[in-house]
C-alpha cells in the first residue's frame, strides 16, 4: 500500500513539474485576461456642423517627470510582463501591424520602413581600423554594427485638437499623432545638445489605439487594476508642456520665445483655452 502511495506521489510530482515547464510558472494567483482582450471606446461621432471652435496643439511629454514613468519603464531589456511605450510601437512597426511615418511632417502622408526608423534612431555600420596585438602588428579592417536602442528615447511629441462640441456641449481633446523623441547626436555617436530633442517618426494615434488599448502598464495604488497606454492618453494621465499652437507664422514658442519665457507662454496656451470653455457657458 505504501508503495502504490509512494509510486502516486511521484508520478503527480513529475505531472505538475512537466506541467510548469510547458506552460511556464504563474508569476502571481491568477491568470491575467481582461487587458489582452480589451478593445478601445469608440469616440461619439462628430459633425462639422457642430464643431464651434477647434484649434491644433502640439505638445512634448518628458519622460523623465516621474508621472510620466510609467510610459518609460521598464526598460527594453527586462524581462517583465509588460513592456514600456517604445517596445510597443516599435514591436508592432517591425511586426508590420502598425505604420511609420516620415518624422519631417506630421501630417501622415509619407510612411517608412522598420529600417529607416531605425537609422533614424542611431542604427548604422561603421568601418574602424585595428591594429592586430601580435607581430607583424598590421592593420584591418573591421565592421561595427551599432543598433538602435529603444532606452534613447526620452520624450514624446504629441499632436492633438482641442474643439468645442455644440451638439453635446463639451470642450474635448483628440490626440492625433505620436512621435517618439531621442537626443541629437553627431556623427561619433555623442549627445550634442541636451536640450535638443528630435523625432525619429510619428505614429498616427487613431490607429495605435486598438494597439494600445492591449498592452498593460503599472498603476501605483493598484495591481490589480493595471492601466493600459490607451488609458493614460485618454484620461490625461500624463504632465506634459505645450511648444506649439496652429498658427499663420507655423512656428514654435521656441521660435519667439526664449528660456522661462517659452513656459509662460505656454501655461498662457492652456489657460486661454480652458478660459475659452469657460466663457462658452457665461451668459
Amino acid at each position: 500500500m505504501k508503495v502504490k502511495v509512494v509510486l502516486l506521489v511521484c508520478m503527480l510530482v513529475s505531472a505538475a513539474s512537466a506541467f510548469a515547464q510547458n506552460v511556464g510558472l504563474l508569476d502571481g494567483v491568477y491568470v491575467k485576461e481582461h487587458t489582452q482582450t480589451r478593445t478601445p471606446l469608440s469616440y461619439p461621432f462628430l459633425r462639422e456642423a457642430d464643431v464651434m471652435w477647434s484649434k491644433k496643439i502640439w505638445r512634448i511629454i518628458d519622460l523623465n517627470e516621474k508621472i510620466n514613468l510609467p510610459l518609460k519603464w521598464p526598460s527594453s531589456e527586462s524581462t517583465h510582463d509588460r513592456k514600456n511605450l517604445i517596445d510597443v510601437l516599435m514591436s508592432a512597426t517591425k511586426e508590420g501591424t502598425l505604420t511609420a511615418y516620415d518624422y519631417m511632417n506630421d501630417d501622415f502622408l509619407l510612411p517608412i520602413t522598420m529600417k529607416q526608423v531605425e537609422e533614424r534612431g542611431g542604427s548604422r555600420v561603421d568601418t574602424q581600423r585595428l591594429t592586430r596585438p601580435d607581430p607583424p602588428y598590421d592593420e584591418y579592417d573591421t565592421v561595427i554594427a551599432k543598433d538602435f536602442n529603444y532606452d534613447d528615447v526620452v520624450a514624446y511629441r504629441v499632436k492633438e485638437e482641442w474643439f468645442f462640441d455644440k451638439q453635446r456641449s463639451v470642450m474635448e481633446v483628440r490626440i492625433i499623432g505620436i512621435a517618439p523623441l531621442i537626443y541629437a547626436k553627431d556623427e561619433s555617436g555623442n549627445i550634442r545638445d541636451n536640450n535638443i530633442k528630435i523625432p525619429i517618426c510619428w505614429f498616427y494615434y487613431p490607429e495605435c489605439r486598438k494597439l494600445l488599448a492591449g498592452a498593460e502598464t503599472f498603476n501605483r495604488q493598484n495591481d490589480a487594476e493595471r492601466r493600459t497606454f490607451d488609458d493614460i492618453f485618454q484620461k490625461r494621465l500624463f504632465s506634459s508642456y505645450i511648444y506649439k499652437e496652429a498658427n499663420v507664422y507655423d512656428r514654435t514658442i521656441g521660435d519667439y520665445k526664449t528660456g522661462i519665457a517659452t513656459l509662460y507662454e505656454s501655461e498662457k496656451i492652456k489657460a486661454e483655452i480652458a478660459n475659452l470653455e469657460h466663457d462658452m457657458w457665461e451668459y
